[in-house]
């Protein structure tokens, strides 16, 4: 008997909480920059450096998902009536 690979899917509530505290870190990450007392210059560099930390750490995860998911072992699809 072959073992078919078990897609995992992650709750709403999972998906809510991960997007809230994005948000939330993102928000108090702006707020701070903002509130700092230092040239516009400098909040400006700030600004940018997170933004970019942000853009990276997507694509960093997106890659290893990527290698993750092309590491398993490819199943045979099953149509919604067969059997497993």
């Amino acid at each position: 008997m072959s073992e078919t690979p078990v897609k995992q899917q992650n709750t709403a509530a999972f998906y809510g909480q991960a997007v809230a505290s994005f948000s939330v870190a993102m928000a108090a990450t702006a707020i701070g920059i903002f509130k700092l007392h230092a040239d516009a210059w400098v909040r400006g560099f700030l600004a940018i450096a997170v933004l970019y930390l942000v853009t990276s750490s997507f694509t960093l995860a997106k890659v290893i998902r990527d290698r993750q998911e092309g590491a398993q072992p490819a199943g045979r699809a099953y149509g919604p009536f067969e059997k497993l």
